[in-house]
């Protein structure tokens, strides 16, 4: 295949690595991989504070940037998530970019699902000693359905022990502009989180999203236990 990598916002910005882990993996399978420039943000931050016609400008241009792509896969149930969700919702008075809002959804994919159940191959030979303990994000869990693909991927690194995080359902507390306009019940949630990171005696925090990956580890740090957190993809990268 040919595969359009589309690294989010907070990808490009502060974990440039996880476009190039993705990249790597995609190219050891023999796909062929791309990066469409004209890609920005999906428009989740606007559209999440009301801005309903800026999000439309943003969404627009994401659109236009991956019209040629064969495939489009993203390390971000969240991004994802909101092109899925809310792009058929946003267009549902421009029949021209219903359509192009459609073709985007049928063909893009957060990347543990892409793995798993497109290109079924979850097993890529990937060696790495760790307890590791998952954290299900809402948006990959409930708005993308995401919930056994990225166990099976932890699975099937070598060395790799998946120990439960208690009470693994409840949110973080980061919910992007959320945690911003909600500090002090956001900490709270953290607070929570962080806690049964610590109960689960986990050595690294892995998930599918780095907002929330982000939020958590640096609650931990702050409070004096810098307990590694990894996106699957990182995880697999060092494995591999």
């Amino acid at each position: 295949m040919k595969i359009s990598l589309f690294i989010t916002c907070l990808g490009n910005v502060l974990y440039p690595d996880l476009g190039v882990t993705m990249a790597k993996i995609f190219t050891r399978l023999g796909h062929t991989v791309d990066f469409p420039d004209k890609q920005a943000c999906c428009g989740q931050i606007s559209f999440n504070s009301g801005y309903m016609e800026d999000t439309r400008i943003v969404a627009r241009n994401l659109i236009d940037a991956f019209a040629g792509s064969e495939v489009v896969v993203a390390p971000s149930g969240s991004c994802i998530g909101m092109i899925h969700h809310h792009y058929p919702k946003l267009f549902e008075n421009d029949p021209l970019y219903l359509r192009k809002a459609n073709d985007l959804i049928h063909k893009s994919h957060e990347f543990s699902q892409f793995l798993v159940n497109v290109l079924k191959t979850p097993d890529l030979g990937a060696r790495y000693q760790a307890k590791v303990t998952y954290h299900p994000s809402c948006h990959a869990t409930r708005l993308m359905g995401i919930r056994e693909e990225p166990l099976t991927l932890l699975e099937h690194i070598q060395g790799v022990e998946v120990v439960p995080l208690p009470e693994a359902q409840l949110c973080c507390g980061f919910g992007g502009t959320f945690s911003i306009k909600m500090p002090v019940i956001s900490e709270a949630m953290v607070q929570e989180k962080a806690q049964h990171v610590l109960e689960s005696g986990a050595d690294i925090l892995t998930g599918l999203d780095m907002g929330c990956l982000m939020n958590i580890s640096g609650y931990l740090e702050k409070q004096g236990h810098p307990i590694p957190a990894m996106h699957v993809i990182q995880l697999l990268g060092k494995g591999i």
